[in-house]
């Protein structure tokens, strides 16, 4: 197959990328490398596979003309590249409008006008279901559950846009799902929970995993907002490319639907037992500034993953011990590197 990644260089982008080289297809990564680390992560993959075997387009998806001479010739467009940070979007609103509303709807026309009979894999968030704040939360422990949900939030819950960020990734996600019912594209929208695994160059509002395991690591300061006991589902970046690929394969089943995918509420994680966890791998304690609650953070959010799993036959298999330590090694291993990427 021959495969186009958008943000193909990023996190995500790269597991992806090298899920796809390591099955021999052709892989096309479309990214404008605004993000820390993701020229070395292109470096890594044309090491593991060679500089002929990877077609780098240096594009920015705001850019049309660019985008629709990218995407014919491609089975599989897998759409990644986005702004990804609530605060950001904060901060400047448009620029993140622009990059993931109106730079997803570049992405479909490009699809619907010239390559019309590719699947197109697009990456959501859970952050369309906004606050919740309707669904009852309960302290048991010392973490936050949902009283009346123990499978989580399912994609029934009513979309609730909160944040710049929220409406513009809404946006996008709607407008993907509306492209198959409207022109007939093989679309399939992905609600994506806290994601995390190597390649991952963590900060502090963006990666909370990477960035706690990478602070830990490395002896760089962490700062716990809130009481800590913020729950979520956490799933290892190599189950959600196995996701992708299982979407691709089960296309008849998967075109126009929409999936939460996650850890679900098998592997969940706090704050505090993030820490613990990593203070018990790494064997030394780990110190912490506690701050305020930040404006929009969620006591919990778990997903229902039961959907994908019923229609796609999928399921999360690395749990939090193990993609913790794959972590850890892997900082150990790029420590030099991680430095130089974060400064």
């Amino acid at each position: 197959m021959n495969i186009l990644i958008t943000g193909g260089a990023g996190f995500i982008g790269t597991h992806t990328s090298n899920y796809y080289l390591s099955k021999g297809d052709k892989v096309t990564i479309f990214d404008n490398f605004s993000r820390k680390g993701t020229r070395e992560n292109v470096q890594w993959l044309e090491k593991e596979y060679g500089v002929g075997n990877i077609e780098v387009i240096e594009g920015d998806i705001r850019d049309f003309d660019k985008l629709k001479k990218s995407v014919p010739g491609h089975d599989v467009i897998i759409h990644l590249a986005g702004q990804v940070a609530v605060t950001t979007s904060v901060v400047n609103p448009r620029e993140d409008f622009e990059i993931n509303a109106l730079g997803t709807f570049n992405v479909l026309e490009s699809v619907r006008l010239f390559a019309p009979n590719s699947i197109l894999l697009f990456a959501s968030t859970n952050k369309v279901y906004g606050g919740m704040e309707e669904i009852k939360i309960i302290k048991k422990g010392k973490k936050y559950i949902y009283r009346d949900l123990p499978g989580g939030i399912s994609e029934a819950q009513n979309l609730d846009f909160h944040s710049p960020y929220g409406c513009s990734k809404g946006t996008a996600d709607q407008y993907v799902r509306d492209y198959h019912r409207i022109y007939g594209l093989r679309t399939v929208v992905f609600r994506q929970s806290c994601i995390y695994g190597t390649h991952q160059f963590g900060i502090e509002d963006q990666g909370w995993v990477s960035w706690f395991t990478i602070a830990s690591v490395l002896g760089k300061p962490i700062t716990v907002y809130g009481d800590g006991m913020q729950v979520r589902d956490v799933l290892f970046v190599e189950d959600l490319v196995r996701a992708y690929d299982t979407a691709v394969t089960n296309i008849g089943k998967a075109a126009g639907k929409i999936f939460n995918v996650g850890g679900g509420p098998k592997f969940t994680l706090s704050l505090l037992e993030l820490l613990a966890l990593l203070e018990k791998k790494l064997g030394k304690e780990i110190p912490y500034t506690s701050a305020d609650w930040r404006p929009g953070d969620q006591p919990v959010y778990v997903s229902n993953i039961s959907k994908i799993n019923k229609e796609l036959g999928w399921k999360p298999k690395i749990d939090v011990q193990e993609g913790t330590s794959r972590m850890i090694d892997w900082i150990v291993k790029e420590k030099e590197l991680i430095n130089q990427v974060l400064g």
